[in-house]
Order: C-alpha cells, then structure tokens, then sequence
C-alpha cells in the first residue's frame, strides 16, 4: 500500500510534521498552485506545490488547515522557488494537525515523485485485480458446479479477512460465514434494520452498529423486474476498513448471489409447475396408480398420503409460506393452488406414513396465518396415493360442511366433521354419480344452451347463501331481481320449487356430486 512514508522513504527525503499520520494511504497526487485547491480534490491525495501564492504566514496556516480538514494525504513543498525552506507557520500548523509535510528539493523534481507514486499505485491496482480475477475464478467454478449457497460465501469470507452475511429482501439472514469470527446477534438485527430502511432507494450503505462501524459495507442484490432488492450482501471485516481489494470482492459476490438466487428462483419455479401438474393429474383422476406413484416419488412421497387443503386470499401467493411450514416439519409434499368448485384452494399432498395429518394441517395452518390472516385449513385421512383424488374430495368437503359452523368450527376440519357429504364421497360409482346428475342437474345446462352456465352459478350461490337473496346476487354480481329472475327460470326448466326444504337439498347434493365427478 502507497503511504506517505513509504513513498518518502524511497526518494530519501524526510517528514517535517505528521509522522503518525504519514502511514495513511496515498489515493492519487495532485500538483495545484491554487490558494485553495480543494474543490478539485476528493480526499486521500498527496499535494505538490511550490507554494507561489503563499506568501504570508496567514495564508500558509489556512493552506495547511484546509489540505487536513480535506483528508488529504500530506503536503510535498518544493523549495527553490518561492520559500528557500518550508516556512515555520507551515510547520508549526501541521504538526498542530499531525498532518504529514515534508520538503521537496530543487534537486528533486515533482515528475520523479508522481512516476514513482504512480508505478506503485498501478502496480498495487494491477495486483488487486489479479487477486480479484483469481476470486472470480473460483466464485464462477463453484456456481457452475450448483454448489451451496454457503460455500460460495465462505469463499467469498475468506477472502476478504472478514465475515459475510446475505439477508433477503425482508431483512431475514438466509446464508452467512465468519473467516474467524461471527456477527452478534445485535449486529445482524442492526443491519437487517437499516437494510429495510433502504428498500426503497436501494442504495448500499455502511452499517451503523459500534461493533462493526468503520469496517461493514452492506450492497445491495436488485431485484430483476426492479423494486425493492431482492437481497442484500454484508461483508463485515475482521480488523481494519474495506479496501479496494474488498471492494472489488463485494461486487463480485453481489452478481454471483444474484446468479445464485436466479437459479434457485427457476428451480423453484420449474418445480412449482411440476408440482401443479402432478396435483393437477392426480387430483383430476388422469394418473393411472403406477404412473402417479412415479410422479410423486420425487417430492418423497412414499405409500401413505393425504391432502391438506386451505382456504384464504391469494393461494398463489401463499405457496412459498406453505412450503416453508411443511419443510420445517420435515414433510415431503407437493404444494400447489388447485380450483374446485369455483374457488380457488391451496393443496398439499404429503407423506403420511408417520405423521397426523390433522397435526401438519394444524402447523401449517399457524404458519400461514402468520403471514396471510385468515386461513381454514382442512384434512384427509391417509390413503394410497392411487385414493387422491378421493383424498382430496373429503378435505375440501369437510372444509365446505364446517364454513357455516357459527362458532363451532375446528382449527381443521376432518372425515370426522363431513356429514352429509359422507353419502356421496361412500358412492364409488362415479357413473351413478352423473346419472344422478344429469338427473337433477341436466334440465338446467340443455334447457338453456346459451345460459344454462350461469343459471347453475347462480342456483349454487343462492344455495350457499341459505336462500339470502342480497348475499347470493353480490356473489354472482347481478341484482336481487335478476336473480329471483334467474331462480324462476330454474324452477320452470326442473319442476322443483326452491322453497320446498327436499328440493333444495336434491339441489345441494347433485351440485357436490358434480363437482366429485368432475363435471
């Protein structure tokens, strides 16, 4: 590293003040004959002058006093020229200051000062960039091999003499390494802190806690659509600040987590859809036995399963919280949104060879509602994988028989609260089932092909509502009238009357059976 005393040492030429200051390091060098140059300037540089313009003692204190409170380097006076010397009152207010200042001789020309500075400081950032590509190196091998997310960092920590720490975009720690120590939970709290305050200009910024303050640099991993970032890298050193060497490492590490993430990011997202068709093929009954087992071996899903479903806003976006509550239970298990009924539900097939599923519903329900409010859950009882399809009709029935418990439903709901709808889930013909259908059902969708569609939608929101006429039109969107328009028009085509209790359930139980049988 170039320092004042280091560069003096090579020319021969000796400090006249500033000595404990003359070990700082040396950023560029600046020849100026200006009164005051520190406009130009940014900190760290090493100045030049003959002095020309300070020619009172005055003049020559206020030059020193602004070089340093300029975080300059030092002062190089050339005598010869305007000063046979370095004047007394530089003298005297640099070594106030302990700011380095020495004389530069006639006999010593400034290019002999700046060609030496300058080969070093080339050579230095030369050896910084060789040592940089040589991190790269490794970071790139390692990320082509998919290795794990905590060895790149402690690669990346040993290099920089420090610890690394990466947060998520919620400020959470998802991977950290320590070269010879580890941050303090309070630093990490610190950090996580000020990173959520900086989710909206995403702008890397130097942590703040006393333990790590003047040593931590904190940057940020954009998000690939913009926003908030996505994550963010903490490199920490073990003694003494970042220097252009961490630096460098810092911005490598930042695009190799973000490779990282991004790989993770398809990953998850190619296994979501995986997931979404094997829930779709199993649950839609067009998965023979031997080919549903093939495809749920994967996701560790043995002989025994069940199907937990949940009902709340957003199943979608609920998916990442449900995997995470499953995998903290150490469940196998196949999440995915999945619509029944007109409704959108989050599923899950699980492993339960060993496990309640009421117990991982319960959990996960807990989970869920910690991050996305209200949440009804439901469960299966296990079966063979070749039953998931009737698996999951007795979770979603037992979820609809327990909606309107006023007060008395269970945290799950279970076969145990199905009622009625143990009749049609016992009825394993699903011929008889659409016979039965059709039955009921078929005047309504043939005798109206334009909208015998919403006829049906309609006659299931009135059902659902308990014949409350406000309630049951909000939920098909159309007016009161329309609907009592609609509600005739059913009567007509069945010859059923909707105030009769028996039609009305002949209504209710062929409408669930046609959701069974997938109509």
């Amino acid at each position: 590293m170039l320092t004042v005393q280091s560069l003096l040492d090579e020319l021969d030429l000796d400090l006249a003040a500033g000595s404990h200051a003359a070990e700082a390091p040396v950023r560029w060098v600046h020849i100026s004959e200006l009164e005051d140059p520190t406009p130009w300037l940014s900190g760290g540089e090493l100045m030049l002058t003959t002095g020309i313009p300070l020619d009172t003692a005055a003049k020559q204190r206020a030059y020193i006093r602004l070089l340093a409170e300029h975080n300059l380097a030092g002062l190089g006076l050339g005598t010869g020229f305007s000063h046979r010397k370095l004047p007394k009152a530089m003298v005297e207010e640099a070594r106030k200051r302990d700011f380095p200042l020495f004389e530069v001789p006639y006999s010593t020309p400034f290019i002999a000062i700046t060609e030496k500075a300058f080969a070093r400081l080339v050579n230095e950032q030369y050896e910084v960039l060789q040592r940089g590509i040589a991190v790269q190196r490794r970071l790139e091998r390692l990320v082509l091999e998919e290795r794990d997310l905590e060895e790149i960092i402690a690669t990346i920590s040993s290099a920089v003499g420090g610890t690394v720490a990466i947060l998520n975009g919620r400020g959470e720690r998802i991977a950290g390494r320590g070269f010879r120590r580890e941050l303090s939970a309070d630093a990490i709290a610190a950090i996580r802190n000020e990173a959520l305050g900086h989710t909206v200009d995403g702008h890397p910024f130097v942590p703040a806690h006393p333990s790590i303050a003047g040593r931590a640099l904190a940057h940020p991993v954009i998000s690939p659509g913009g926003g908030p970032p996505q994550a963010w890298v903490v490199v920490v050193r073990d003694s003494g600040g970042l220097g252009d060497f961490e630096r460098l490492i810092l911005q490598q590490a930042v695009a190799v987590v973000a490779l990282d993430l991004m790989r993770r990011r398809v990953a998850r997202e190619t296994e979501r859809r995986l997931a979404g068709d094997v829930l779709a093929g199993a649950l839609g009954g067009r998965l023979d036995p031997s080919e549903l087992r093939r495809r749920l071996e994967p996701f560790g899903i043995g002989e025994e399963t069940a199907v937990l479903v949940f009902d709340l806003d957003d199943p979608s976006a609920a998916e990442s919280a449900l995997e995470r509550a499953l995998a903290a239970d150490a469940c196998p298990a196949v999440v995915a949104p999945h619509e029944s009924g007109g409704r959108e539900l989050l599923c899950a097939v699980v492993d339960a060879a060993d496990r309640d599923p009421v117990d991982l519903a319960s959990e996960a329900r807990k989970a869920l509602i910690k991050e996305r409010g209200t949440v009804r859950a439901a469960a299966s009882r296990p079966a063979p994988p070749e039953n998931l399809r009737h698996s999951f009709h007795e979770a979603r029935c037992a979820l609809e028989a327990t909606a309107f418990a006023n007060g008395s439903e269970p945290d799950v709901a279970s076969w145990r609260d199905l009622g009625a709808f143990t009749l049609l889930l016992s009825i394993q013909d699903d011929e008889a089932l659409k016979l039965y259908c059709d039955s009921v059902l078929g005047p309504i969708e043939n005798g109206d092909d334009d909208y015998g569609g919403e006829l049906l939608r309609s006659l299931e929101a009135f059902i659902e509502q308990n014949g409350q006429w406000e309630r049951a039109a909000r939920a098909v969107y159309c007016h009161r009238h329309t609907l009592r328009y609609r509600m005739r028009k059913v009567e007509e085509l069945t010859g059923r009357d909707l105030s009769r209790a028996h039609d009305r359930i002949e209504f209710w139980l062929a409408l669930r059976a046609r959701e069974l049988v997938g109509t």
